[in-house]
């Protein structure tokens, strides 16, 4: 069993910069990412890394946000910059035991409690 822990949400205006660490309790082999939900709005994928470091970025993110893992603290990171205020939402870390990565919530089989993220304009 893993468990994950987020931190760095806050409330900030637009234009700033943020990072998000998630502390896992163990080495997870699997994949490692990033999802967060607005309010009424399903729960999407944000960015994915996958155990040999390739990344992957939904497109509303890509140019601006950044994930990263330092294997060494069992930690995960989400890099943000340029943040806007449709950016606002809960940040969830979530992982898999094995397999690909995968922009699906379902797929996921480890979630942190999320960490709240507010950009105003």
């Amino acid at each position: 069993q893993v468990q994950l822990v987020e931190s760095g949400g806050t409330s900030m205006q637009a234009g700033g910069s943020l990072r998000l660490s998630c502390a896992a309790s163990t080495y997870v082999k699997g994949c490692m990412g990033w999802f967060r939900q607005s309010p009424r709005k399903e729960r999407e994928g944000v960015a994915l890394i996958d155990p040999e470091g390739y990344t992957y970025y939904d497109d509303s993110v890509k140019g601006r946000f950044t994930i990263s893992k330092d294997n060494a603290k069992n930690t995960l990171y989400l890099q943000m910059n340029n943040l806007k205020p449709e950016d606002t939402a809960m940040y969830y870390c979530a992982a898999t035991s094995g397999g690909m990565c995968y922009f699906q919530s379902s797929l996921m089989d480890y979630w942190g409690k999320g960490t709240l993220v507010t950009i105003s304009s």
